[in-house]
């Protein structure tokens, strides 16, 4: 039976309005790392589904050492450099019942990027943990009538993305060159935003995240004489109780203080967490 996704017409009757604008501020997470985070800070603390969007920027010996997850999906997407991904490069990772992973430089100089938590609903938080890994030159890319995207997850100009979403989700990667003109279609009960990173958008919206509001889809132009881009994010809500400790995002306290016991007691998921550490948290004497 088709998505909704896959239903929305081509054509956006009612366009979404711009109603929020929230400063990506800057704080310390991992090993000496910076991030900015936009969503999962107390100005946007959840914006159902997603529960944080960090621009990360990190140089070795900084990073993200071994850490655990459980209840939801992250999204890892790099602009520069290499963190065991080169630039361009996806990583869509379901952590379901539990799993400790590391994320660290993998080359010189700075490395750049962007991590989307996404939740899980309450069926979906103790499945089995899932990597899906792509390589930039593998990622659905499209060109239309001055229009490039690169189709992460979701639709766009007739392309869909091979990466499976157990919470439905777009995340697409758009360039207009000058003068060009975006419809996109977004299914009317979802949740969904703008990123404008960095290098994304315009500096005036840098390191700003841009909150749509209702509508059937975004409808851009762009009016400058350079070329525009920016990152489309949407999602459906699940619309469940939500209970966070750092890593841990389950639906109930009871269920926190059972994942707290399962990660300290190397249980229900976390078995392997005893003995394993990555060859970097390992040359980093951890």
């Amino acid at each position: 039976m088709p998505s909704e996704i896959e239903n929305c017409e081509t054509v956006v009757r009612d366009p979404r309005p711009v109603v929020r604008k929230f400063l990506a501020r800057q704080q310390h997470e991992g090993l000496g790392a910076i991030v900015r985070r936009s969503i999962g800070r107390f100005e946007l603390k959840y914006f159902d589904p997603f529960l944080a969007l960090d621009e990360f920027s990190v140089t070795a010996p900084a990073g993200f050492p071994d850490h655990p997850h459980r209840g939801f999906e992250t999204v890892t997407y790099m602009l520069q450099g290499a963190v065991t991904h080169e630039a361009g490069d996806l990583q869509w990772m379901t952590a379901g019942r539990g799993i400790v992973h590391s994320e660290m430089p993998a080359a010189q100089g700075t490395q750049k990027g962007l991590q989307l938590w996404i939740n899980l609903s309450s069926k979906n938080k103790m499945i089995e943990p899932r990597y899906q890994e792509m390589l930039s030159k593998d990622i659905a890319e499209v060109e239309k009538d001055g229009i490039k995207v690169r189709v992460i997850a979701g639709h766009a100009l007739g392309t869909k993305s091979p990466i499976y979403t157990r919470t439905p989700t777009m995340y697409l990667d758009f360039t207009l060159k000058s003068g060009a003109h975006l419809q996109q279609p977004i299914p009317v009960s979802w949740n969904s935003f703008v990123d404008g990173g960095s290098k994304l958008i315009s500096p005036v919206t840098a390191h700003h995240l841009l909150l749509l509001g209702s509508g059937d889809g975004l409808e851009a132009w762009n009016k400058s004489s350079k070329s525009l881009r920016f990152i489309l994010v949407g999602g459906e809500p699940l619309g469940e109780p939500l209970a966070q400790l750092g890593p841990f995002v389950m639906n109930t306290q009871e269920e926190i203080n059972q994942t707290i016991d399962d990660f300290d007691n190397y249980t229900n998921g976390f078995e392997k967490a005893k003995h394993w550490r990555s060859e970097a948290a390992t040359a980093l004497g951890f």
